[in-house]
């Protein structure tokens, strides 16, 4: 869809970088194949093919030769025939410039000895996790400094794994996204289901809420715990009367000011491998879970950048929401700094301690990373 950019990082202030650190989504795992796919993000053309092996590639778009997309050709012969992708190298559909998936030249086909050693595209860490393939961003061009985050629960043999939910491309920044971590006062006229307390706390590059009550679409009460590690990919757990389940909702800028969405939700059988009436409640659930994200998608299609939140004396968090933002547009160096400023737990004023709220076991499976 066309994008008319209402506020781009600057305007925040999230600078230096216009695109923040981290591990993001780039597209569902089942619909990397073979033929390789054009996206766009962080303002790039890439990329992605799933190479003989099985490994997932992404590369920069552009041969450096001529400029061709690497993917943007259905009619030339090296694509129609199935040639064009060679092992986990690809080749370009204009002359057959050959690349592998580290980005380097490995053949011209009709030069034998140019030196191929000093060409290469740009090529970028990849993983598959709980059916997404995620990309490592870093502004500074630096190898991934942990890995991206995960649910235990996605390895239970009684999981009843999801399809995602494409929600498309919507312009809007994602650090009013993310504000939704903060905010305790929209959960009672948006989603109906008003908060009876709510905490934040901040460590290192991860920011959890902790928050519940009573929620009229279920007519139940509800408790999550809520996690981003980064600013693209938040995980919930969160439990009403006798269900568990866990929400996944990521965010990946497209540009600066525009972000791509998706959501999901994974549950467990009840009694083992899950059958066909596991599988239909599961789809059930994350129906229900995208009726109550819709709500916040909606309001956040048609309002106007909140550049700078009034924030009242019992709001919650969100200048230090927003600064926790911040290290993800800075230098590592710097964001270590950002880190040790605000690292710990905030309660929000006027509500009760949420302390009580966290018995038993129910963190124990939470604020995991994936197993590299």
């Amino acid at each position: 869809m066309a994008q008319t950019i209402k506020a781009v990082a600057a305007d925040y202030g999230l600078g230096p970088f216009t695109f923040p650190r981290g591990w993001f989504v780039v597209a569902e795992a089942r619909d990397i194949q073979r033929i390789p796919v054009a996206v766009t993000f962080f303002g790039r053309d890439y990329v992605l093919y799933r190479g003989e092996s099985n490994r997932v590639v992404m590369l920069d778009a552009y041969c450096l030769h001529m400029r061709a997309h690497l993917a943007k050709s259905t009619s030339a012969h090296i694509v129609q025939t199935g040639a064009n992708v060679e092992g986990d190298s690809i080749r370009c559909p204009y002359h057959g410039w050959k690349y592998g998936a580290d980005g380097g030249v490995e053949e011209i086909p009709y030069e034998k000895d140019f030196g191929l050693a000093r060409f290469s595209i740009g090529s970028y860490p990849i993983r598959e996790v709980m059916g997404c393939v995620v990309m490592w961003h870093d502004p500074e061009g630096l190898a991934p400094d942990c890995e991206p985050p995960y649910l235990p629960a996605w390895d239970a043999p009684e999981a009843v794994h999801w399809q995602l939910d494409h929600l498309g491309e919507i312009a809007i920044h994602q650090i009013e996204i993310l504000d939704n971590m903060a905010d305790v006062h929209h959960l009672g006229p948006t989603h109906g289901a008003p908060c009876e307390y709510l905490e934040n706390e901040f460590s290192g590059p991860q920011v959890i809420q902790r928050q519940g009550g009573f929620i009229d679409f279920y007519q139940a009460h509800l408790r999550t715990v809520t996690w981003y590690s980064g600013t693209g990919i938040l995980l919930s757990k969160q439990q009403y009367q006798e269900t568990v389940r866990y929400e996944f909702i990521a965010n990946t800028p497209v540009q600066d000011g525009a972000t791509k969405a998706w959501h999901a939700v994974l549950t467990l059988a009840k009694s083992g491998t899950p059958t066909e009436s596991d599988i239909e409640l599961a789809q059930q659930e994350q129906a229900g879970g995208l009726e109550t994200f819709r709500a916040d998608f909606e309001v956040w299609k048609n309002k106007e950048p909140a550049i700078k939140v009034i924030q009242t004396p019992h709001d919650g968090r969100f200048r230090t929401l927003r600064k926790w933002v911040n290290q993800f547009y800075m230098p590592r160096e710097e964001a270590a700094l950002v880190q040790s400023e605000l690292n710990g737990i905030l309660p929000v004023p006027g509500f009760p301690d949420a302390s009580q709220h966290k018995e038993g076991d129910f963190e124990s499976d939470c604020f995991q990373t994936s197993p590299e």
